[in-house]
């Protein structure tokens, strides 16, 4: 369980550390809009993408997000990778076309379905990213403060804003402490002999319900412990309240967004072009002029 750090904040001095959340917020909305536009032409779509993995890698330098705890955190998702592999490569489609293998006269493996596969694999890859430097950087009162703020308009349709920012809150603050109950609860049931790594699918279920029972037991009293000391401090989610830290835009926010709109301005000028057909001659001389690249790839 320690493996998993979504949810965890990492307390470090770093540019990204500073930067208003609601900006944070609003950066990584523009980013995922960025990644999923996808092109026509695979080179445009390779390249931006790959000019993505490198963005986020450096980002991820800046903030200084571990790479061991990213890879370590992605292991619940080499199945889905698996998956989806699969799914593209070996159910048929017939808008492929450009063969890479053929097993026989009905079945062949093509280029397009592995570029597919890999596209979708390349975009959770980065969304994951994303989320992690967003969670690492951010702390989670920091977190529902943005997305209070964001839902602040909605107040006028009496929206329970102020409440579903107060279970957001919450939610967010009990990720890791709940991860920490757990492996103190699977500790403490392997002591006594439960076995949760080997075992057939019937002794593996009751490994796990082991697990979870004392977990649910254990959410609910906090739950109860945590009510009781909200309503002894009087809390009133109607009441008018005010705030120990107030949010400001700085000047790293400015230059942060300013990043972010240029990407996301060309990444958009692109896609555009290449939805209204520009000839691929001017679309390859135009993409070598911003991203100077060899237009013979």
């Amino acid at each position: 369980m320690n493996n998993l750090t979504f949810g965890r904040y990492s307390p470090y001095n770093t540019f990204t550390h500073k930067l208003d959340p609601r900006n944070k917020l609003f950066i990584l909305v523009l980013l995922i809009v960025s990644i999923f536009l996808q092109f026509h032409i695979w080179s445009t779509t390779i390249l931006i993408s790959a000019a993505f993995l490198i963005l986020f890698i450096l980002f991820m330098l800046i903030s200084k997000v571990s790479f061991i705890q990213l890879f370590k955190s992605m292991k619940s998702m080499w199945f889905l990778i698996f998956f989806i592999l699969v799914v593209y490569i070996f159910i048929p489609n017939n808008n492929y076309t450009h063969e890479w293998y053929r097993f026989n006269a009905h079945y062949a493996i093509y280029w397009d379905s592995l570029y597919q596969a890999g596209y979708i694999i390349l975009r959770i890859i980065l969304m994951f990213c994303l989320t992690m430097i967003l969670t690492s950087t951010t702390k989670p009162m920091d977190l529902t403060y943005a997305f209070e703020w964001y839902m602040t308009p909605l107040k006028i349709v009496r929206f329970p804003v102020h409440e579903t920012a107060m279970t957001l809150s919450i939610a967010l603050r009990f990720i890791p402490t709940l991860l920490d109950e757990t492996e103190r609860i699977m500790k403490a049931q392997e002591s006594r002999g439960v076995d949760f790594a080997h075992g057939g699918l019937g002794k593996k279920f009751k490994a796990i319900i082991s697990l979870i029972i004392p977990l649910f037991v254990s959410a609910i009293q906090r739950s109860e412990e945590l009510s009781d000391a909200m309503e002894a401090r009087g809390y009133d989610p109607r009441a008018k309240r005010t705030k120990y830290r107030k949010l400001t835009f700085s000047w790293r926010d400015a230059i942060a967004l300013l990043v972010a709109l240029a990407i996301f301005g060309g990444v958009l000028y692109l896609f555009i072009m290449d939805r209204i057909g520009i000839p691929n001659e001017q679309y390859i001389r135009l993409f070598e002029w911003i991203f100077k690249i060899n237009p013979g790839f």
